[in-house]
């Protein structure tokens, strides 16, 4: 059978009528109406979305754009509390950069996102993807869009067998060489919806795809193969250990981590240096108690596993570093995730 041209007109005619509604689009027909995007939730939207899906961001984003509706809100934030907001989100450096941009966005911008791609390369935490996403959805501008949906619909459609990622820059060159002078942005978001919702990693409905007559992996029955992934090296293992202190007034000692390296400026409960054989660091004077099992966390690129100490102290006591926070101003929901699996296992619940 002689394979269709794929076509943006053919894609996009499809996202006209089946496109997601997400908190920070605008839909299709809104678009066509004359609404235009607001730049400062596409960029947050865009950065929240980094290594995160969908449904995780969604309720994020709701929390961000009711406290800070617009950058320079944003901007105006404590560090703290847009760190708390962002607790449980993870890659944490995102959010520092998060607010490094907003404030250069407000002090060097007058608050209007540059519209000029390289501008918006600049920018902190702005990388290629980010800013071509920012430049086709908010500005309209014929950028080309790639993300891990982008990467497999093009691997199928052109049943590209060379694995990732020594493959990202071949479809890439797919990606751009589809992407319309007309209706960029539109097209940018049908085709991330195309990998969320149809081109999906497993088990992907051709027979409902807009470019199925067009798509070599489906013509050759290789579609579940693709995209190739090269083998990942597997992750380390490495330990530590965490000091849960309650005051006997309930205020619990809590230390804010620098600002560079993991969870970076986020609250959390004093603990060791994390390796294959950390030492015994505890915070404050105290007889500790050792909590049975462990908390298990895995980032990017090793596996974490924390034995948890717990100790009630009198008033008077010191700490060596941290600082007691009062209950009333203790969340146990404004601690990454890692420092609340530590709290749930000692607390039990």
């Amino acid at each position: 059978m002689t394979r269709e041209p794929a076509t943006p007109q053919a894609l996009l005619e499809w996202y006209d009528r089946h496109a997601r509604a997400l908190p920070w689009r605008i839909s299709p027909a809104a678009r066509a109406a004359g609404v235009q995007p607001d730049p400062y939730r596409i960029w947050l939207s865009e950065i929240m979305l980094q290594q995160t899906t969908v449904a995780a961001v969604k309720s994020y984003f709701e929390v961000f754009t009711t406290r800070w509706p617009r950058v320079a809100d944003l901007a105006a934030a404590e560090d703290a509390d847009v760190m708390a907001a962002w607790a449980g989100l993870g890659y944490y450096a995102r959010a520092r950069n998060l607010l490094k941009c907003a404030r250069v966005i407000t002090a060097d911008h007058g608050g209007t996102f540059p519209r000029d791609h390289a501008t918006l390369l600049m920018l902190p935490g702005v990388g290629p993807y980010t800013a071509a996403a920012i430049s086709a959805i908010a500005f309209d501008t014929a950028e080309t869009v790639v993300d891990g949906n982008v990467e497999r619909v093009m691997a199928r459609l052109h049943d590209e067998h060379t694995p990732l990622p020594a493959a990202k820059p071949i479809l890439t060159g797919y990606a751009a060489v589809l992407t319309p002078q007309e209706r960029p942005g539109d097209y940018a978001q049908a085709v991330m919806d195309l990998g969320a919702t149809i081109c999906t990693p497993r088990k992907p409905a051709c027979g409902l795809c807009p470019w199925r007559r067009a798509c070599a992996a489906w013509d050759m029955g290789t579609a579940d193969d693709l995209p190739r992934k090269s083998p990942r090296a597997k992750k380390p293992i490495r330990l530590g250990f965490i000091y849960l202190t309650r005051r006997v007034d309930g205020a619990w000692l809590l230390e804010r981590r620098p600002d560079k390296g993991l969870l970076g400026g986020m609250l959390g409960w004093p603990g060791s240096d994390w390796n294959e054989a950390p030492q015994e660091a505890p915070p404050i004077r105290a007889e500790w108690k050792i909590v049975p099992g462990e908390a298990l966390h895995t980032f990017t690129h090793f596996h974490l596993r924390l034995s948890v100490r717990t100790a009630l102290v009198p008033m008077e006591r010191r700490p060596d570093r941290g600082d007691f926070i009062e209950l009333p101003d203790f969340d146990p929901a404004d601690l990454p995730t890692v420092m609340r699996k530590a709290y749930h296992l000692a607390c039990g619940g």
